[in-house]
């Protein structure tokens, strides 16, 4: 399909995906497009011009055109290291980096993750994020929980992260899913909404009970015949009630907003609401594009 020339494009690259939205000089999505060659997915440095240009290629006319890229592309392993801002601070604290692009015109800034010194830890993209929720929110304070693959945990305050925490629950599923016994246990697609709720009050009541739990998904599908859909199910509410209760200090008698979509939001929706958890969804794709549009602005790149 044509489309009008994109004034510049936003390009959210994680782990294992490439998305890239075309966007108007009303900082609006033209045209939305994605891949598989994430960073994990590339050989090097050197691989990364070749596939965003595979991916953009159809929106490109020949004129300059401003990519703006969040997320794993400025990792160590990425296409150019994007040192990290220092917590607390605002989201985008830091200048945009730009990538050894060498395509006439083509000019690639990374926006920097943020790191937090105690407790150590560190967000690629997820600070993209929670500058759009900011700028679509007018500065709100609050809680902020941001599922994935590594989720975050987030409390802001006048604008800026004052401290945060990332939980491997998603890895971790999958990895205990898929590669250890309990893949002879657990379903790939199928669900059971009780079988969730109850593992997630297990999960949260006694998160020192969890390795013993695990096991005992194995164990019922071996003695009791439990549907591997139960087993996904219990395995999930597990993982998150543990979660849950390793980030108490920041949803306990606060409301929190989830960054995210599909069935993963919805069930940290469910868990946090079952804990009478004040909590609420916001698109997780329509606030990365507010902030890639804000580190756009944020430096005055001309569209």
């Amino acid at each position: 399909m044509t489309i009008p020339a994109p004034a510049w494009i936003a390009v959210d690259w994680g782990t294992t995906n490439l998305r890239a939205w075309a966007m108007s000089a009303a900082d609006r999505p033209l045209a939305e497009a994605q891949s598989d060659r994430g960073m994990a997915r590339l050989s090097g440095p050197a691989a990364f011009e070749a596939a965003l240009l595979d991916l953009i290629g159809p929106w490109r006319d020949g004129r300059p055109l401003a990519v703006i890229a969040c997320g794993m592309v400025g990792a160590r392993q990425g296409w150019r290291e994007a040192p990290y801002a220092r917590t607390p601070c605002p989201p985008l604290a830091a200048d945009l980096v730009p990538a050894p692009a060498t395509t006439p015109g083509l000019r690639v800034l990374i926006v920097p993750g943020l790191a937090q010194d105690d407790p150590a830890d560190v967000m690629r993209g997820e600070e993209t994020q929670i500058a759009g929720y900011l700028r679509q929110t007018a500065g709100r304070d609050g809680i902020l929980c941001l599922p994935g693959t590594h989720t975050k945990w987030v409390r802001l305050s006048a604008g800026r992260i004052e401290t945060f925490r990332t939980v491997m629950t998603g890895e971790l599923f999958a990895t205990l899913a898929t590669q250890t016994v309990l893949r002879h246990s657990v379903a790939a697609e199928g669900w059971d909404d009780p079988a969730f709720a109850t593992a997630l009050a297990e999960g949260l009541a006694r998160p020192g009970d969890l390795t013993a739990r695990l096991f005992g998904l194995r164990a019922e599908s071996l003695l009791h015949g439990a549907a591997p859909e139960t087993a996904r199910a219990r395995l999930s509410g597990l993982l998150i009630g543990a979660e849950l209760a390793a980030t108490r200090p920041f949803w306990q008698d606060d409301s929190v907003t989830i960054i995210g979509a599909g069935r993963l939001a919805r069930l940290y929706q469910t868990a946090l609401g079952a804990q009478g958890a004040r909590a609420q969804t916001v698109d997780a794709t329509a606030v990365t594009l507010a902030g890639l549009t804000a580190a756009r602005r944020s430096q005055d790149i001309a569209a």
